[in-house]
């Protein structure tokens, strides 16, 4: 019996971190900063790691270190890269429906890191895992599956989210979403209803207002708009800002980190898949889900890569303080 299905990209990622990068103020650059280093020099790398990533690897690790039986279903490239992600998840007890591609080499990243302050610059080669399609998915192996969780699937792999969604949905199998901008551009019919099978939906700021077509900072006029549309769980992520997260009749809200963070690669995917493996465990007590969903992420930063840091089940963890505000009405029509 599988516990949880995931689906998403699969990718290797190169970690480094020189002194001999710096960042620098322009307004040429859309955040009006980037990072400069000389043209035709080598430059020296102090650190220098690897691993695997991609959203739908960086979650499959979280449940299967909380102890839930875990497969996960994606594509790699027919190369070393490939075969380095698919040992990787082998050695954590992930099984594996992952189809080989001779037409795209595996997804690759290179992860720059400067001295100074938290940001990371990430270089991204989308490639094998864009390539998964409808017939690709070994759908008997996952139908007695208890959730699905969907990663975001960038490019043309959006395009099998309502397909994904729809099995899920046919089977009673509960459905954890955390769409990517790709998803996000589907036609808004095909969109609306995939949200409405949604047992969890996961979303940061920016994809909570490029869904309701309002300003991020307007998060209750979201909220409200989120519930109308989404049956279940509705998540906003703020990053160093926290987080709040809707159930139609209480808006919980928790302050972000203030402990040193190494690496924020995985982060997002960390919380999304720590929260779900709260929401299973405590049989749906948002309270703990935040708590095990916060702690797997701050967990995750202080270590290089999506995965080195993540908690392991009975882990002891420190517990964020959750804020809880009542809402009105049937769905949350809250207190402006």
């Amino acid at each position: 019996m599988v516990d949880i299905a995931t689906f998403g990209s699969a990718s290797w990622d190169v970690f480094m971190r020189s002194k001999n990068i710096s960042a620098v103020r322009s307004k040429e650059f859309i955040s009006e900063k980037g990072i400069c280093f000389n043209l035709g020099s080598k430059i020296d790398i102090e650190e220098i790691f690897s691993f695997s990533g991609g959203g739908g690897t960086n979650t499959a690790a979280t449940f299967a270190l909380q102890g839930f039986k875990t497969v996960f279903c994606g594509m790699v490239g027919n190369d070393i890269p490939g075969q380095q992600v698919l040992e990787e998840l082998k050695k954590k007890g992930i099984y594996a429906l992952v189809p080989k591609t001779k037409e795209k080499p595996t997804n690759y990243s290179v992860v720059i890191k400067i001295n100074t302050g938290d940001e990371r610059t990430i270089l991204v080669y989308r490639g094998a895992s864009e390539l998964l399609k409808k017939k690709d998915i070994e759908w008997e192996k996952i139908r007695e599956a208890k959730w699905f969780y969907l990663a975001p699937l960038s490019g043309n792999l959006a395009r099998i989210t309502k397909d994904i969604v729809g099995f899920a949905h046919k089977n009673g199998i509960r459905i954890s979403f955390n769409p990517g901008n790709s998803q996000l551009s589907l036609p808004k019919e095909e969109l609306l209803k995939i949200i409405e099978k949604v047992d969890v939906l996961i979303l940061n700021q920016e994809e909570a207002s490029i869904l309701t077509g309002l300003p991020y900072n307007k998060e209750k006029e979201i909220f409200r708009k989120i519930d109308d549309i989404c049956p279940g769980i509705a998540i906003m992520t703020k990053g160093p800002e926290g987080l709040s997260v809707s159930d139609g009749k209480l808006l919980y809200s928790t302050g972000g980190t203030k402990e040193k963070i190494i690496d924020n690669t995985g982060a997002g995917d960390a919380f999304g898949s720590g929260f779900v493996s709260g929401f299973i465990r405590s049989n749906g007590d948002i309270e703990k889900s935040i708590q095990l969903g916060m702690a797997n992420s701050v967990s995750c930063l202080k270590m290089w890569g999506a995965k080195e840091g993540l908690l392991r089940k009975g882990q002891p963890f420190k517990k964020a303080e959750i804020k809880k505000e009542l809402c009105l009405g049937e769905n949350c029509k809250c207190k402006i």
